[in-house]
């Protein structure tokens, strides 16, 4: 399933290495080239992307050392500042942190950098640049290619295994880079979804949101759910429901909805998880309570208007219940507006972007101590209500002013009275 090519012109195996290296612009890094042992070799997505013509502008960089990598790692640091971090004392990793730049550092793993690049996931990470030669790319397993005809190709069934993640991986990067699964990796993955149990939730999620926010994330997030790779979080089957939900999470519906490059970036992601995964998942995933919160909400509100005409469905909802939805999707309403017809979704969403529509933007008409001061009235259940009645007619234009909010309490209050201390209700 491949979605948009990735950007920049891929290079041909004639100077490929010179290339490289003038993309990677060494000259830019905060230690120079010869800090490091002269058989260090760079490797993984640092390479890739410097063939690719889309490396950041200050790219993660891994590299591989014949020796102690962490020790290595601490002497930087205390050499040129910054500061490091053990990763895995027993694989020998570690990270340092200096100057904005991130740069892991580990211990080859095999005789030869060659047997190194042969246990690592896929082959478009499987290439590397010595620091020593800037015309040598070092590709065994045919990487180079591969980034060329924008296939995923696994290294091995059981480099997968040794680190399931990289089955999950996998599909994030041919969302992130456009590119289609090899058959043979696909099959590898199918066969073995349920490995990724055994991953830390906070690794898994951090796939995800990747994932989540690529150009065509949400025809891989459904991907994902037909290998298998989210069962272990779900409580149920992908029903037919969430799969077209999630279908429409597209970026031509941002586009069509005008939603700003912000709005994208952020509701975009959040839609599709929530088409993905619900609340309980990701509190299993140990993602932010803000982020599960969020997720759960939404899937409420998306299951609660499902239909063939969800914003109809809206539209028609009770003042109370339209008031709780603005209440409980405040802060990311263009995610459920997704699926709907140009013209309501954008109605809805230029109200939303103003803050001062006290619809789309409930706040208190009136705060509570002051109805108990100037009405001489104490804290119970009733003061709750009336607070919930005052807002609902703010957010309804029935009321404009502190002064309107105390009369209609008044109103309400003697309403009550007359009900048997029943609170009067809208609708």
């Amino acid at each position: 399933m491949p979605g948009a090519a990735a950007d920049g012109a891929i290079v041909t195996p004639a100077g490929a290495a010179e290339l490289a290296w003038q993309r990677l612009e060494p000259e830019r890094w905060p230690l120079p080239l010869d800090a490091f042992p002269s058989e260090a070799a760079l490797v993984g997505g640092a390479v890739r992307d410097a063939l690719l013509d889309r490396l950041a502008t200050a790219p993660d960089l891994d590299l591989v050392v014949e020796g102690d990598a962490v020790a290595l790692c601490k002497q930087l640091g205390r050499r040129h500042g910054g500061s490091s971090v053990v990763l895995d004392a027993e694989r020998s990793m570690a990270r340092l942190v200096i100057g904005g730049w991130s740069i892991d550092l580990a211990r080859r793993d095999g005789a030869s950098l060659e047997a190194d690049l042969h246990r690592r996931d896929y082959t478009i990470n499987a290439m590397a640049l010595p620091l020593a030669d800037h015309q040598q790319l070092v590709d065994p397993l045919g990487g180079l290619e591969h980034l060329r005809t924008q296939q995923l190709v696994g290294v091995a069934e059981a480099n997968l295994l040794d680190d399931p993640l990289r089955l999950l991986r996998g599909l994030r990067l041919a969302a992130q880079l456009g590119f289609a699964l090899e058959p043979s990796t696909e099959r590898w993955i199918e066969l073995h979804h349920g490995a990724i149990a055994g991953v830390a939730g906070e690794r898994v999620l951090a796939e995800l949101e990747k994932l989540a926010a690529a150009p065509c994330g949400e025809g891989w997030l459904a991907r994902c759910l037909e290998l298998g790779l989210l069962a272990p979080w779900r409580t149920s089957g992908w029903s037919q429901a969430e799969a077209h939900r999630l279908a429409l999470c597209s970026a031509a519906n941002a586009q069509r909805l005008a939603l700003t490059a912000a709005e994208r970036n952020t509701f975009l992601p959040l839609a599709r998880l929530a088409n993905s995964l619900d609340g309980r998942a990701l509190e299993q995933l140990r993602s932010s309570r803000k982020l599960q919160k969020q997720v759960a909400t939404l899937r409420r509100w998306l299951e609660h208007l499902e239909g063939a005409e969800p914003a109809q469905q809206a539209e028609a909802l009770s003042e109370a219940e339209r008031l709780q939805l603005h209440r409980d999707l405040e802060d990311c309403l263009p995610a459920l507006l997704l699926p709907w017809p140009a013209e309501q979704a954008q109605i809805w969403l230029a109200r939303w972007r103003d803050h001062h529509d006290r619809l789309f933007h409930p706040r208190p008409a009136i705060d509570g101590r002051s109805l108990q001061q100037e009405l001489q009235i104490e804290a119970s259940p009733l003061l709750g209500e009336l607070l919930r009645y005052l807002m609902q007619e703010q957010a309804f234009g029935r009321v404009h002013s502190h002064d309107e909010a105390l009369q209609q309490a008044r109103q309400w209050l003697t309403s009550a009275d007359h009900a048997g201390g029943r609170a009067p209700r809208r609708d």
